[in-house]
């Protein structure tokens, strides 16, 4: 069966992506795929820049961008390489160096100087690899009003406290993880996520998320992006958690207590080992795909935290 195109997609994605537009990204030959919601002159302090996960893209912050307008000018939403409605080949690496890559230049093409982060599940380790490159001084000279404050939701940023779905694992092998991938269907995508979440979503939801991997049979590789697990077993502790206990700005763990795949012991270790200083706030009845399944309850804790930032 062909992959399906834009326009096989539901109204509400179609809606979404008339309302964006795309960039080519030269080192990655591909297009990437962008809203710029808001003020496109506001200033770094009314910027928030969201960084999805995986397998999702920025269509999975669609229920919270009208809330986040209450406090932010400019709303900026990427999605990354091999996600949603952006390109998908097959030659990319898919490291998170690579998407590091990709988002700051989206960053620098907007005109984005700075601005207040926030990450969900694979876009947490983006962001800190950012951190990373704020810490050495080596982010680029354009983006001077750098990271303003951090947001991470529910990201396995501390592998030895993840808690694996049986499919992550599977595909994370080599030579296997191929294969298993070319048999992946809708009901196995549905089992997983729902399995990783903890609590049950609306099945509208998860067959949107479907429907984005399907893009370009971008859900073939599947094996191939998941890899930016190994990344985090590389780079968590001598870069990405390092950097981050030296980070010096805001940063709020916000999380969902009943998330199965980034357990709360994840949000627990962060706070009790790397960055003591940071707001912690548990988002009670709420799983992984927080923003998806909980709106109301990741807005209201996600705005108090900037609320609480403002003098």
């Amino acid at each position: 069966m062909p992959a399906p195109s834009i326009n096989d997609l539901p109204a509400n994605i179609q809606t979404w992506n008339a309302a964006g537009q795309r960039l080519t990204w030269p080192q990655g030959e591909c297009s990437i795929f962008y809203r710029d919601i808001g003020v496109t002159t506001a200033s770094p302090d009314k910027t928030v820049l969201l960084v999805h996960g995986f397998p999702e893209s920025s269509y999975s912050y669609h229920k919270i961008v009208g809330r986040l307008a209450e406090r932010f000018d400019r709303i900026v939403l990427v999605d990354f390489p091999g996600f949603g409605l952006s390109d998908k080949p097959e030659r990319l690496t898919y490291s998170l160096m690579e998407q590091a890559d990709a988002l700051l230049f989206v960053w620098q093409q907007l005109g984005v100087r700075g601005g207040h982060v926030i990450g969900h599940d694979m876009g947490d380790s983006v962001v800190t690899e950012l951190v990373a490159r704020s810490v050495q001084d080596i982010l680029p000279a354009w983006f001077d009003a750098g990271l303003q404050s951090l947001t991470f939701t529910d990201g396995n940023m501390v592998m030895e406290k993840a808690a694996l779905v049986p499919m992550q694992k599977l595909l994370r092998q080599k030579g296997l993880g191929p294969l298993l991938n070319k048999l992946t269907r809708y009901a196995t995508f549905k089992g997983q996520v729902t399995r990783a979440n903890g609590v049950p979503f609306a099945r509208e939801d998860i067959e949107h998320m479907w429907m984005l991997n399907t893009l370009q049979d971008g859900h073939l590789l599947t094996w191939k992006v998941i890899r930016y697990l190994d990344d985090r077993d590389r780079f968590q502790n001598p870069r990405w958690l390092k950097a981050l206990s030296r980070y010096t700005g805001p940063i709020h763990i916000c999380w969902g207590a009943d998330d199965k795949v980034a357990p709360r012991a994840v949000a627990q270790h962060l706070k009790d080992e790397v960055c003591p200083s940071a707001t912690l706030t548990w988002m009670a009845g709420v799983g992984h795909f927080c923003q998806l399944q909980a709106p109301d309850i990741w807005s209201d804790a996600v705005l108090a935290f900037y609320a609480s930032l403002d003098p």
